[in-house]
């Protein structure tokens, strides 16, 4: 082990000369290489705790550097996962080893016929043993005549423990990560990471207030049965958020069948008419996904109304005791909620104040003042103006 120890101390201590996860592995494959293991092929096999991807893989080839893949739970039911070495190492929690070179070696593995085709000599997968139970793997293989010595297979072994550490430490934060972006927002979740998460810490910034609602949905939650209900929901958010994500929004709030998000503008709000435009892109794309939908039986179409103003709001944290939510609040957001209820009485489906409109006056018609709840003055309300 006379090369290997510089691998072990690196690792030991962090491995913090690589930033990202596929870093780390890359170098690491380096530094084996460098210590005298004749690696052809590295690869790291990651679960996590994500709403749609079930694991990520990283993998090292020598003439071709890293490449990262993820896997969604609709993989847990192919033939190529559960017939993978990956899932062996599972259940037998045991180092597999395959000397691809000797004749008589046993290929009952897929993926093994691949590496023997592409000149790989030996193949070993090792359990990664978290501190919480869960198991990953690391597997290692070589083009070199005969395999791994038995030096070399020792140098692997060597590594594991610490590289198992390295590599709970990262999914930990990238799972802490992946939390905070499914439950509040990317924006939010960044903020949360930096520290900022004491009770009462709130930023007064300028943003497009984005406030939707379902029309109808007290009467469909008393007539679909639950389930059918939430996957309603479901698809009917699906309209919205991956286009409020893609152009920049942060969606703060589910609330029923309601949703609140925000476009952020930049300091000093010079941006505001391009703000304004995407999320006004994004609204109609919403409308035109919400209305290619299948309605539910007895309802001839899916209906929904959308606010959008702009205005200063207080974003942060908010709760009681231990208990917080981080979200928006302040005047603005209530005028949007009650100019959605105007949208709402008077069949519109997209509407925005005047601060909003002003942005896109040739796109949006006045629809009068209205008295709204816990505004002294009424209110001007404008509908887009093709928004029935």
């Amino acid at each position: 082990m006379s090369d290997i120890r510089a691998v072990v101390d690196w690792l030991t201590d962090g491995a913090r000369s690589g930033s990202l996860s596929e870093d780390v592995l890359e170098e690491l494959c380096q530094r084996l290489v460098g210590a005298g293991v004749p690696l052809w092929r590295g690869a790291v096999f990651v679960n996590t705790l994500h709403p749609d991807v079930m694991g990520r893989a990283f993998y090292w080839e020598v003439d071709k550097g890293m490449r990262v893949a993820e896997a969604s739970y609709a993989f847990l039911d192919t033939e190529e996962y559960l017939s993978s070495p990956v899932v062996a190492v599972y259940k037998v929690r045991q180092p597999i080893r395959r000397r691809l070179a000797e004749a008589d070696c046993t290929i009952d593995f897929p993926v093994l016929h691949e590496l023997k085709n592409a000149g790989a000599t030996d193949y070993v997968a090792f359990p990664l043993f978290f501190t919480e139970g869960t198991i990953h793997v690391a597997t290692w293989s070589t083009k070199e005549p005969g395999g791994f010595t038995p030096q070399q297979y020792t140098d692997l072994e060597a590594v594991m423990a610490p590289l198992t550490r390295v590599a709970e430490i990262r999914a930990l934060r990238r799972t802490a990560t992946n939390l905070l972006n499914t439950y509040v927002g990317r924006q939010a979740g960044e903020r949360i990471l930096a520290g900022k998460i004491r009770r009462g810490f709130v930023e007064s910034i300028r943003a497009v207030i984005w406030l939707s609602d379902m029309r109808g949905f007290t009467a469909l939650s008393e007539r679909l049965p639950p389930q059918d209900l939430v996957d309603l929901l479901n698809r009917y958010f699906d309209c919205q958020v991956p286009a409020i994500l893609d152009r920049g929004g942060e969606v703060l709030k589910f609330i029923g069948d309601g949703l609140l998000a925000i476009f952020p503008l930049a300091d000093g709000g010079d941006d505001a008419s391009e703000v304004c435009s995407r999320a006004l892109a994004c609204a109609r794309k919403a409308r035109a996904d919400i209305g290619a939908l299948e309605a539910p039986a007895g309802a001839e179409h899916l209906g929904f109304g959308l606010a959008l103003h702009v205005g200063q709001v207080l974003y942060g944290n908010i709760g009681g005791s231990n208990r917080l939510d981080f979200t928006c609040i302040g005047p603005a957001v209530n005028l949007a909620a009650r100019i959605e209820k105007v949208a709402a009485r008077l069949g519109h489906t997209i509407v925005g104040s005047e601060a909003f409109a002003a942005h896109h006056p040739t796109e949006f018609a006045a629809l009068g003042e209205f008295d709204v709840a816990g505004f002294a003055a009424a209110q001007p309300v404008f509908a887009l103006a093709d928004s029935r």
